[in-house]
């Protein structure tokens, strides 16, 4: 099978969230099951010099975006067995960050258009061209109602992947003729329109032959008013079509085995270097390093999608009892001088560092005995199950990729990989913890199965692949 992928982030090259991580592991582990893969991206001028300078150039040609000829440079570059294809355009992705910008649409019009024009000229015309969010999603529409004259195209299957359907690309009806040289035909018949937008996350969820998103509970999320913003009409009328995939994480980084963060390695069959990286996190973090005390950790942006508010409420309440509380993120700067103010308040049970520290991170999720992940929503989440395959047992709000990949702990059974509430209060979170607390206090047996069991759970790449495949196959 031959796949192009096409992204707007990827890391290790450039990423701001979710689908950058998606980007860089899927593609690689799609090459170990002898799938030819072909990612493209745009080439921002913040790529790390290491990869820069491995880049060749192959080719340019002219996009015609509108009425405007613009160049479009080609890099090349091959990386754990990845061909990866950078649409060059200094005007367009020579910029500080990788979105925010008031020509955003006019920006990923023209690279969208680059990557189907590109497909001819490096003779590589895929089976499945998979799309993500709304940066690309207008390929699919682009290949049925634009690009249709050409024969070589039209056996392209097309899959679109919604990373978080908040962002969906809206823009003037105009942007047909004035970006993409069309006509407004499919605009003014309401196939595209949201409202009085050209919607592009609208266009690829009708025209792709498969839409997923990265849960299954997600994928039914999103099909209500609460969660679809305002695609939730679409998406329950395209809902043959739709299905969800869990993510994975890359198990190479996040190995208590051989993380080089850690003071001491360890493994599910041997979890004794976990007690001497909690005391390393302790002190790191300014606490005493108690053992016998469970430590709560956050790693996360400081946001009220997170659901740090509901901390926030209860975070005093929480300190009364016999824990320790730590915290890594940056986000709002309410949020960000509550929780400072807490800890100033709490030196001996309370410490935050508000700052960006992937080293801390990979301590936290190992020294920690608890991990905190109260999301209003999560797509998929990749956090809670890092923490739980460093041991460290998740408490989160029952959402999304969340409800998907943390098992609540049964008393009764004494099963679970973690802790769970379903009702989005701060009450029912602070129950939840006193669960956790109750538990780890209480019975180290049953703790010490939970993160034997939560160790044991696979989140690998080679799982979620399976899945991407099975979806591939379903259309070609």
């Amino acid at each position: 099978m031959k796949l192009l992928f096409a992204a707007s982030e990827c890391a290790p090259f450039f990423k701001t969230g979710g689908l950058g991580d998606v980007a860089g592991a899927l593609p690689k582990e799609l090459t170990k099951k002898e799938t030819e893969t072909v990612v493209v991206l745009p080439y921002f001028t913040k790529m790390p010099p290491k990869y820069k300078e491995q880049c060749e150039d192959v080719l340019n040609f002219t996009v015609t975006v509108g009425w405007r000829k613009q160049y479009c440079g080609v890099k090349r570059l091959e990386l754990n067995g990845v061909t990866y294809y950078f649409i060059d355009s200094l005007y367009y992705f020579d910029r500080e960050s990788l979105y925010g910008y008031y020509d955003d649409g006019e920006r990923f019009a023209f690279f969208q258009m680059a990557v189907i024009e590109l497909m001819e000229k490096i003779d590589f015309i895929p089976d499945v061209l998979h799309v993500n969010d709304y940066h690309t999603a207008m390929i699919p529409f682009l290949l049925k109602e634009k690009y249709n004259w050409i024969e070589a195209y039209s056996n392209i299957r097309t899959v679109l992947t919604i990373h978080n359907i908040e962002f969906q690309g809206q823009y003037s009806g105009n942007v047909l003729p004035d970006l993409f040289g069309m006509g407004r035909e499919r605009y003014d018949d309401g196939t595209i329109r949201m409202g009085d937008a050209l919607n592009f996350m609208k266009a690829g969820i009708l025209y792709a032959d498969r839409v997923n998103t990265v849960s299954p509970s997600y994928a039914n999320e999103i099909k209500t008013p609460e969660f679809g913003s305002g695609l939730d009409v679409i998406l329950r009328m395209e809902s043959g079509k739709l299905s969800g995939i869990v993510n994975g994480i890359d198990y190479d980084i996040n190995n208590p085995e051989t993380d080089p963060a850690l003071v001491s390695p360890y493994s599910v069959d041997d979890l004794s270097g976990k007690e001497a990286n909690k005391e390393d996190l302790q002190r790191l973090m300014g606490l005493r390093p108690i053992k016998e005390v469970p430590v709560i950790a956050v790693v996360s942006r400081l946001t009220y999608q997170k659901g740090f508010h509901l901390v926030l409420d209860e975070l005093e309440n929480l300190l009364q009892f016999d824990v320790q509380f730590v915290l890594l993120g940056t986000g709002d700067p309410v949020f960000e001088n509550r929780f400072q103010s807490i800890a100033e308040r709490y030196p001996e049970k309370c410490s935050v560092s508000i700052s960006f520290d992937v080293q801390l991170a990979q301590k936290m999720y190992a020294g920690a005995d608890i991990f905190l992940m109260p999301s209003a929503f999560e797509p998929c989440g990749l956090s809670q199950m890092i923490s739980m395959r460093y041991g460290t047992l998740p408490v989160v709000h029952e959402i999304g990729g969340l409800r998907d990949t943390v098992e609540p702990f049964n008393p009764v059974e004494g099963t679970g990989t973690g802790f769970g509430f379903q009702d989005f209060t701060s009450y029912n979170l602070m129950q939840c913890l006193k669960k956790a607390i109750d538990l780890y206090y209480s019975s180290p047996e049953a703790w010490d199965k939970l993160r034997r069991n939560a160790m044991s759970k696979d989140f690998s790449w080679e799982t979620s692949c399976e899945g991407y495949l099975a979806l591939y196959e379903s259309i070609v």
